[in-house]
Protein backbone atom coordinates (compact mmCIF):
# COMPACT_ATOMS: atom_id res chain seq x y z
CA UNK A 1 0.00 0.00 0.00
CA UNK A 2 2.79 2.63 0.87
CA UNK A 3 5.18 1.96 -2.41
CA UNK A 4 1.71 2.52 -4.27
CA UNK A 5 1.22 5.70 -2.50
CA UNK A 6 4.95 6.41 -3.27
CA UNK A 7 4.69 6.15 -7.18
CA UNK A 8 1.26 7.96 -7.42
CA UNK A 9 3.03 11.20 -5.56
CA UNK A 10 6.08 10.64 -7.49
CA UNK A 11 3.91 10.52 -11.12
CA UNK A 12 1.82 13.51 -9.94
CA UNK A 13 4.91 15.73 -9.34
CA UNK A 14 6.63 14.46 -12.73
CA UNK A 15 3.39 15.36 -14.05
CA UNK A 16 3.36 18.83 -12.41
CA UNK A 17 6.89 19.87 -13.87
CA UNK A 18 6.30 18.73 -17.23
CA UNK A 19 3.02 21.02 -17.26
CA UNK A 20 5.16 24.16 -15.75
CA UNK A 21 8.17 23.76 -18.44
CA UNK A 22 5.46 23.56 -21.46
CA UNK A 23 4.00 26.50 -20.25
CA UNK A 24 7.39 28.13 -19.63
CA UNK A 25 8.11 27.48 -23.61
CA UNK A 26 4.99 28.76 -24.40
CA UNK A 27 5.94 31.69 -22.81
CA UNK A 28 9.40 32.62 -23.88
CA UNK A 29 8.63 31.38 -27.61
CA UNK A 30 11.39 30.21 -29.93
CA UNK A 31 14.63 31.49 -30.30
CA UNK A 32 14.43 33.95 -33.36
CA UNK A 33 17.85 33.27 -35.64
CA UNK A 34 19.64 36.85 -36.13
CA UNK A 35 22.57 37.72 -36.82
CA UNK A 36 24.58 40.42 -34.85
CA UNK A 37 27.40 42.89 -35.13
CA UNK A 38 28.48 45.46 -32.61
CA UNK A 39 28.68 49.37 -33.10
CA UNK A 40 32.35 50.87 -32.79
CA UNK A 41 34.36 53.75 -32.33
CA UNK A 42 36.30 55.02 -35.21
CA UNK A 43 37.28 58.34 -37.68
CA UNK A 44 34.88 58.72 -40.42
CA UNK A 45 35.64 60.54 -43.30
CA UNK A 46 32.99 62.49 -45.13
CA UNK A 47 33.28 62.63 -48.77
CA UNK A 48 31.74 65.48 -51.48
CA UNK A 49 31.54 63.04 -54.52
CA UNK A 50 30.10 64.00 -58.23
CA UNK A 51 30.78 62.73 -61.50
CA UNK A 52 34.43 64.23 -63.13
CA UNK A 53 36.12 64.88 -66.20
CA UNK A 54 39.86 63.74 -66.86
CA UNK A 55 41.94 66.80 -67.95
CA UNK A 56 45.33 66.69 -68.74
CA UNK A 57 47.45 69.64 -67.41
CA UNK A 58 49.43 70.16 -70.48
CA UNK A 59 47.59 69.82 -74.26
CA UNK A 60 49.76 70.90 -77.13
CA UNK A 61 48.06 70.95 -80.76
CA UNK A 62 51.87 70.60 -82.71
CA UNK A 63 51.18 73.39 -85.89
CA UNK A 64 54.03 74.51 -88.10
CA UNK A 65 55.00 77.77 -87.52
CA UNK A 66 56.31 78.20 -91.25
CA UNK A 67 54.72 77.57 -94.37
CA UNK A 68 57.02 74.73 -95.83
CA UNK A 69 57.08 70.85 -96.95
CA UNK A 70 56.61 68.10 -94.38
CA UNK A 71 60.29 66.41 -94.82
CA UNK A 72 60.31 64.17 -91.56
CA UNK A 73 57.92 62.98 -89.09
CA UNK A 74 60.20 61.78 -86.22
CA UNK A 75 58.04 59.66 -83.67
CA UNK A 76 55.08 57.31 -83.89
CA UNK A 77 51.19 57.36 -82.88
CA UNK A 78 51.22 56.85 -79.35
CA UNK A 79 55.03 57.30 -78.63
CA UNK A 80 55.82 59.22 -75.27
CA UNK A 81 58.13 61.99 -75.83
CA UNK A 82 60.09 64.08 -73.49
CA UNK A 83 60.13 67.77 -73.92
CA UNK A 84 61.89 69.33 -76.14
CA UNK A 85 62.39 66.16 -78.35
CA UNK A 86 62.76 66.47 -81.92
CA UNK A 87 58.93 65.79 -83.51
CA UNK A 88 59.10 66.62 -87.40
CA UNK A 89 60.87 68.60 -90.07
CA UNK A 90 60.27 70.74 -92.68
CA UNK A 91 62.12 71.90 -95.77
CA UNK A 92 64.92 74.05 -94.57
CA UNK A 93 66.27 75.10 -97.94
CA UNK A 94 64.64 78.65 -98.02
CA UNK A 95 65.35 79.49 -94.26
CA UNK A 96 69.00 78.31 -95.20
CA UNK A 97 69.53 80.70 -98.25
CA UNK A 98 67.89 83.68 -96.15
CA UNK A 99 70.43 83.51 -93.41
CA UNK A 100 73.48 83.26 -95.64
CA UNK A 101 71.76 86.66 -97.86
CA UNK A 102 71.54 88.03 -93.96
CA UNK A 103 75.09 87.34 -93.83
CA UNK A 104 76.01 88.33 -96.65
CA UNK A 105 74.33 91.52 -96.57
CA UNK A 106 76.02 91.80 -92.73
CA UNK A 107 79.93 91.60 -93.99
CA UNK A 108 78.94 93.99 -96.51
CA UNK A 109 77.56 96.67 -94.07
CA UNK A 110 80.41 96.09 -91.87
CA UNK A 111 82.95 96.60 -94.59
CA UNK A 112 81.60 99.95 -95.67
CA UNK A 113 81.47 101.10 -91.75
CA UNK A 114 85.23 100.29 -91.33
CA UNK A 115 86.07 102.63 -94.64
CA UNK A 116 83.52 105.28 -93.31
CA UNK A 117 84.89 105.47 -89.95
CA UNK A 118 88.89 105.47 -91.16
CA UNK A 119 87.90 108.73 -93.29
CA UNK A 120 86.48 109.68 -90.48
CA UNK A 121 89.05 109.82 -88.62
CA UNK A 122 91.09 111.79 -91.93
CA UNK A 123 88.29 114.29 -91.83
CA UNK A 124 88.61 115.02 -88.33
CA UNK A 125 92.19 115.52 -88.72
CA UNK A 126 92.20 118.13 -91.75
CA UNK A 127 89.37 120.10 -90.41
CA UNK A 128 91.62 121.05 -87.45
CA UNK A 129 94.00 122.37 -89.74
CA UNK A 130 91.13 123.92 -91.37
CA UNK A 131 91.93 121.90 -94.60
CA UNK A 132 88.35 120.93 -95.10
CA UNK A 133 85.40 122.55 -93.75
CA UNK A 134 83.02 121.17 -90.96
CA UNK A 135 80.27 120.67 -92.92
CA UNK A 136 82.12 117.68 -94.79
CA UNK A 137 83.04 116.46 -90.94
CA UNK A 138 79.66 116.18 -90.29
CA UNK A 139 78.50 114.25 -93.22
CA UNK A 140 81.01 111.70 -92.72
CA UNK A 141 79.97 111.48 -89.06
CA UNK A 142 76.39 110.93 -90.10
CA UNK A 143 77.12 108.35 -92.51
CA UNK A 144 79.45 106.28 -90.03
CA UNK A 145 76.16 106.63 -87.74
CA UNK A 146 73.74 105.30 -90.57
CA UNK A 147 76.05 102.42 -91.42
CA UNK A 148 76.21 101.57 -87.38
CA UNK A 149 72.20 101.50 -87.63
CA UNK A 150 73.04 99.49 -90.80
CA UNK A 151 75.16 96.81 -89.08
CA UNK A 152 72.51 96.73 -86.30
CA UNK A 153 69.51 96.14 -88.86
CA UNK A 154 71.63 93.08 -90.72
CA UNK A 155 72.14 91.68 -87.20
CA UNK A 156 68.46 91.21 -86.15
CA UNK A 157 68.02 90.11 -89.94
CA UNK A 158 70.56 87.46 -89.23
CA UNK A 159 68.75 86.91 -85.60
CA UNK A 160 65.09 86.79 -87.86
CA UNK A 161 66.41 84.45 -90.18
CA UNK A 162 68.21 82.21 -87.52
CA UNK A 163 64.38 81.95 -85.91
CA UNK A 164 62.62 81.07 -89.16
CA UNK A 165 65.31 78.51 -89.90
CA UNK A 166 64.89 76.77 -86.44
CA UNK A 167 61.08 76.55 -87.06
CA UNK A 168 61.86 73.76 -89.15
CA UNK A 169 62.77 71.62 -86.87
CA UNK A 170 59.73 71.47 -84.54
CA UNK A 171 60.20 70.41 -80.85
CA UNK A 172 58.15 68.86 -78.25
CA UNK A 173 57.35 71.50 -76.22
CA UNK A 174 55.69 69.66 -73.22
CA UNK A 175 56.74 65.41 -72.06
CA UNK A 176 53.83 63.58 -72.93
CA UNK A 177 52.15 61.45 -75.37
CA UNK A 178 51.41 61.66 -79.53
CA UNK A 179 48.11 61.36 -80.94
CA UNK A 180 47.21 60.29 -84.00
CA UNK A 181 48.85 61.93 -87.15
CA UNK A 182 46.45 64.43 -89.40
CA UNK A 183 49.21 64.89 -91.87
CA UNK A 184 51.65 62.65 -93.76
CA UNK A 185 55.10 63.43 -94.92
CA UNK A 186 55.30 65.21 -98.07
CA UNK A 187 52.37 67.77 -97.71
CA UNK A 188 52.99 71.30 -97.93
CA UNK A 189 51.74 72.55 -94.49
CA UNK A 190 51.04 76.19 -93.22
CA UNK A 191 50.18 77.86 -89.54
CA UNK A 192 46.87 78.48 -90.41
CA UNK A 193 45.99 74.91 -91.19
CA UNK A 194 42.62 73.68 -89.99
CA UNK A 195 44.33 70.29 -88.19
CA UNK A 196 47.68 70.40 -86.73
CA UNK A 197 50.28 67.48 -87.44
CA UNK A 198 49.46 65.76 -83.96
CA UNK A 199 48.72 66.90 -80.28
CA UNK A 200 51.00 65.64 -77.80
CA UNK A 201 49.09 65.26 -73.94
CA UNK A 202 50.63 65.40 -70.61
CA UNK A 203 49.43 62.37 -69.09
CA UNK A 204 51.72 62.34 -65.70
CA UNK A 205 50.76 64.06 -63.52
CA UNK A 206 46.66 64.67 -64.28
CA UNK A 207 43.82 66.28 -63.25
CA UNK A 208 40.56 65.33 -62.42
CA UNK A 209 37.67 68.42 -62.32
CA UNK A 210 33.94 68.05 -61.06
CA UNK A 211 31.00 70.32 -60.63
CA UNK A 212 30.10 70.59 -56.81
CA UNK A 213 26.46 71.85 -55.76
CA UNK A 214 26.20 75.24 -54.37
CA UNK A 215 24.64 74.24 -51.60
CA UNK A 216 28.04 72.98 -50.24
CA UNK A 217 29.82 75.78 -50.29
CA UNK A 218 30.78 75.86 -46.81
CA UNK A 219 32.69 72.79 -46.74
CA UNK A 220 34.57 74.30 -50.08
CA UNK A 221 35.36 77.46 -47.81
CA UNK A 222 36.70 75.43 -45.45
CA UNK A 223 38.73 73.58 -47.71
CA UNK A 224 40.06 76.66 -49.16
CA UNK A 225 41.59 77.59 -46.19
CA UNK A 226 43.20 74.79 -45.06
CA UNK A 227 44.12 72.80 -48.22
CA UNK A 228 47.79 74.94 -48.85
CA UNK A 229 48.65 74.28 -45.13
CA UNK A 230 47.90 70.66 -45.45
CA UNK A 231 46.94 67.93 -48.06
CA UNK A 232 43.34 67.30 -49.09
CA UNK A 233 42.60 63.43 -50.00
CA UNK A 234 41.04 62.75 -53.41
CA UNK A 235 40.34 59.43 -54.75
CA UNK A 236 38.81 58.73 -58.55
CA UNK A 237 36.40 55.65 -59.27
CA UNK A 238 35.14 54.06 -62.55
CA UNK A 239 32.24 56.17 -64.16
CA UNK A 240 29.70 53.29 -62.57
CA UNK A 241 32.00 54.06 -59.07
CA UNK A 242 32.84 50.11 -58.71
CA UNK A 243 36.45 50.42 -59.10
CA UNK A 244 39.14 52.76 -57.82
CA UNK A 245 41.49 54.37 -60.29
CA UNK A 246 43.83 56.53 -58.37
CA UNK A 247 44.51 58.67 -55.13
CA UNK A 248 45.94 62.19 -55.20
CA UNK A 249 44.85 65.69 -53.87
CA UNK A 250 42.87 68.30 -53.89
CA UNK A 251 44.74 71.48 -56.24
CA UNK A 252 42.10 74.22 -56.90
CA UNK A 253 39.15 75.33 -56.09
CA UNK A 254 36.98 77.47 -58.42
CA UNK A 255 36.54 81.34 -56.94
CA UNK A 256 32.76 81.39 -58.61
CA UNK A 257 29.85 79.71 -58.80
CA UNK A 258 28.65 79.24 -62.77
CA UNK A 259 25.50 81.37 -63.26
CA UNK A 260 23.89 78.92 -65.55
CA UNK A 261 24.51 75.79 -63.68
CA UNK A 262 24.70 77.33 -59.59
CA UNK A 263 27.79 74.64 -59.34
CA UNK A 264 31.52 75.29 -58.54
CA UNK A 265 34.66 73.59 -60.07
CA UNK A 266 36.74 71.57 -58.36
CA UNK A 267 40.06 69.99 -59.36
CA UNK A 268 42.24 67.72 -58.06
CA UNK A 269 45.73 66.59 -59.41
CA UNK A 270 46.76 62.82 -59.78
CA UNK A 271 50.31 61.11 -60.17
CA UNK A 272 49.04 58.74 -62.82
CA UNK A 273 52.24 56.72 -63.10
CA UNK A 274 50.07 53.89 -64.26
CA UNK A 275 48.52 55.43 -66.84
CA UNK A 276 44.96 54.64 -65.14
CA UNK A 277 43.47 57.73 -66.13
CA UNK A 278 42.88 58.89 -69.50
CA UNK A 279 42.64 62.62 -70.67
CA UNK A 280 38.37 63.22 -71.46
CA UNK A 281 37.48 59.89 -69.55
CA UNK A 282 34.55 60.18 -67.54
CA UNK A 283 34.79 59.04 -63.48
CA UNK A 284 33.64 59.66 -60.31
CA UNK A 285 35.47 61.99 -57.96
CA UNK A 286 35.58 62.32 -54.25
CA UNK A 287 37.42 64.69 -52.02
CA UNK A 288 37.30 64.49 -47.92
CA UNK A 289 35.39 67.93 -46.53
CA UNK A 290 36.00 66.55 -43.39
CA UNK A 291 36.96 64.13 -40.90
CA UNK A 292 34.25 62.76 -37.73
CA UNK A 293 36.71 62.08 -34.92
CA UNK A 294 36.21 59.05 -32.93
CA UNK A 295 32.41 58.64 -33.23
CA UNK A 296 30.08 55.33 -32.75
CA UNK A 297 29.32 53.87 -35.97
CA UNK A 298 26.98 50.33 -36.64
CA UNK A 299 26.38 48.85 -40.52
CA UNK A 300 24.01 50.13 -42.56
CA UNK A 301 22.07 47.12 -42.82
CA UNK A 302 21.60 47.30 -38.55
CA UNK A 303 19.31 50.68 -38.98
CA UNK A 304 15.59 50.25 -38.65
CA UNK A 305 12.89 53.21 -39.58
CA UNK A 306 10.12 53.56 -37.27
CA UNK A 307 6.87 55.34 -36.31
CA UNK A 308 9.23 57.11 -33.66
CA UNK A 309 12.14 56.98 -35.92
CA UNK A 310 15.42 55.72 -36.62
CA UNK A 311 16.14 52.58 -33.84
CA UNK A 312 18.32 49.58 -33.54
CA UNK A 313 17.65 46.22 -32.02
CA UNK A 314 19.68 45.85 -28.75
CA UNK A 315 20.17 42.39 -28.04
CA UNK A 316 21.06 41.90 -24.06
CA UNK A 317 21.51 38.65 -22.76
CA UNK A 318 19.91 37.33 -25.68
CA UNK A 319 16.60 39.65 -25.76
CA UNK A 320 15.96 41.85 -28.17
CA UNK A 321 14.63 45.36 -27.24
CA UNK A 322 14.29 48.83 -29.31
CA UNK A 323 17.05 51.34 -28.74
CA UNK A 324 16.14 54.82 -30.34
CA UNK A 325 19.20 56.57 -31.72
CA UNK A 326 19.86 59.77 -33.46
CA UNK A 327 21.65 59.78 -36.97
CA UNK A 328 24.46 62.00 -38.17
CA UNK A 329 25.73 60.90 -40.75
CA UNK A 330 25.31 57.80 -43.26
CA UNK A 331 27.09 56.18 -46.34
CA UNK A 332 26.88 53.65 -48.37
CA UNK A 333 29.03 51.04 -45.43
CA UNK A 334 28.10 52.65 -42.39
CA UNK A 335 25.84 55.20 -39.71
CA UNK A 336 27.50 57.38 -37.50
CA UNK A 337 24.47 57.47 -34.46
CA UNK A 338 24.27 58.72 -31.56
CA UNK A 339 22.89 57.34 -28.36
CA UNK A 340 24.23 53.83 -28.22
CA UNK A 341 27.63 53.56 -26.59
CA UNK A 342 30.58 51.51 -28.42
CA UNK A 343 30.64 47.50 -28.64
CA UNK A 344 26.53 47.55 -28.32
CA UNK A 345 25.53 44.41 -29.42
CA UNK A 346 22.93 45.27 -31.95
CA UNK A 347 20.95 42.67 -34.46
CA UNK A 348 22.44 42.84 -38.70
CA UNK A 349 20.04 40.91 -40.42
CA UNK A 350 16.71 38.87 -39.16
CA UNK A 351 14.66 42.10 -37.87
CA UNK A 352 11.59 40.80 -39.17
CA UNK A 353 10.45 38.44 -36.87
CA UNK A 354 11.90 40.54 -33.75
CA UNK A 355 9.32 41.53 -31.23
CA UNK A 356 10.34 43.41 -28.22
CA UNK A 357 11.67 41.12 -25.21
CA UNK A 358 12.01 38.54 -28.21
CA UNK A 359 14.96 35.94 -27.86
CA UNK A 360 17.42 35.03 -30.19
CA UNK A 361 20.01 32.92 -31.28
CA UNK A 362 22.91 34.27 -32.96
CA UNK A 363 23.79 32.86 -36.31
CA UNK A 364 26.54 34.17 -38.90
CA UNK A 365 25.86 35.06 -41.97
CA UNK A 366 27.66 32.66 -43.82
CA UNK A 367 25.44 29.90 -42.57
CA UNK A 368 22.50 31.96 -43.74
CA UNK A 369 23.73 32.28 -47.14
CA UNK A 370 24.36 28.14 -46.98
CA UNK A 371 20.81 27.53 -45.72
CA UNK A 372 19.44 29.64 -49.02
CA UNK A 373 22.10 28.14 -51.27
CA UNK A 374 20.84 25.00 -50.10
CA UNK A 375 16.78 25.96 -50.43
CA UNK A 376 17.00 27.02 -53.94
CA UNK A 377 19.68 24.15 -55.13
CA UNK A 378 16.34 21.76 -53.58
CA UNK A 379 13.82 23.88 -56.22
CA UNK A 380 13.12 22.62 -59.40
CA UNK A 381 15.10 24.74 -62.24
CA UNK A 382 14.87 25.02 -66.22
CA UNK A 383 11.13 24.22 -66.37
CA UNK A 384 9.22 25.27 -69.22
CA UNK A 385 5.36 25.30 -67.85
CA UNK A 386 2.67 26.31 -71.00
CA UNK A 387 5.93 25.99 -73.34
CA UNK A 388 4.40 25.93 -76.89
CA UNK A 389 7.26 23.38 -77.64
Amino acid sequence: MRLMLLLLSVGMFAGLFSEQSVAQQKTEGPKVPVVLATSELQDVPVWLRAVAQVKSLKSVEIRPQIDGVLQQILVQEGQFVQQGQLLAVLDDRAPKAALAQAKAQLSLVQAKLAVAKRDLQRFVDLSQSQAISAQQKDQQQALVQQLIAEVASSEAAITAAEVQLSFTQILSPVAGQVGIRNVDVGNYVRPTDSAGLFSVIQQSPISVEMAVSQANIPELQVLSKIMHQQTIPAQVYAQDGSQQLASGKLSVIDNKVGAGSGTIRVKAQFANDDQALWPGQTVVMAVRSKLLSQVVTIPVKALQQGPQGSFVWQVVENKASPKPINVVFSNEQLVVVTGIAPGTVIVLDGHSRLRPGSMVQQITQKNTAAKAAEKNNSEPTGTNKGSPL
